[in-house]
């Protein structure tokens, strides 16, 4: 069986330095995605599509592994974050939020393989928000990034320190606030969260 890590293969986007900020280029990968508005600490919403989006992945993850005989691990969840008002976003009006949910999938992912995936995760149980997870390609393109350790409501001191790295290299915030959770909250002290906060530039 073919063995793909993912993680190894793009190690410079899904790794990062708390100590100091890099540039990265992000090129054009697929996901799933699923979007919602609200706060996430209080939003069935926000449980349910975290849910669907697992559930569809570790599903397809299992038949790519019998019908093309490759294994791979699933990515870790992300989300694009915003607010119509982003003075909503700065102001931690968290009822104001928007986001995007994605998982990153393979290139050899197809949008049959996906189709099947869903609908064997539809007949094992009845999660509404399968339905709605798309598979679409996104590009981000230049962007900063740097690790933040700890809750995500302690995130501030570590964008402020992004921002201003990106303001000395010149260049400014484009598009929205990205977030790589590489920590399984249900199984970690919230003090040992690893998020990496990505910005894309221009």
């Amino acid at each position: 069986m073919e063995k793909v890590d993912l993680k190894a293969e793009y190690k410079t986007l899904y790794t990062s330095s708390a100590k100091a900020a890099a540039m990265v280029t992000v090129p054009s990968f697929q996901f799933f995605m699923l979007d919602g508005a609200g706060d996430p600490n209080n939003s069935p919403r926000f449980q349910a599509a975290m849910e669907a989006l697992f559930t569809l992945s570790y599903t397809l993850k299992f038949l790519v592994r019998k019908v093309l005989d490759i294994d791979y691990g699933v990515m870790p969840p992300e989300g694009l974050w915003w607010a119509e008002d982003m003075s909503a976003f700065i102001q931690q009006d968290k009822a104001k939020w928007l986001y995007t949910l994605m998982i990153m999938q393979p290139e050899f992912i197809t949008p049959e393989l996906v189709e099947d995936a869903r609908t064997q995760a539809l007949a094992k149980k009845a999660q509404p928000a399968l339905a709605e997870v798309r598979f679409e390609r996104f590009e981000e393109g230049p962007a900063a990034q740097i690790l933040h350790v700890g809750p995500y409501s302690e995130e501030g001191p570590t964008i402020e320190t992004l921002h201003r790295f990106i303001r000395e290299a010149g260049k400014e915030p484009v598009g929205k606030h990205h977030e790589i959770y590489l920590t399984d909250m249900r199984r970690t002290d919230p003090a040992r969260w690893k998020t990496i906060v990505r910005q894309p530039v221009q």
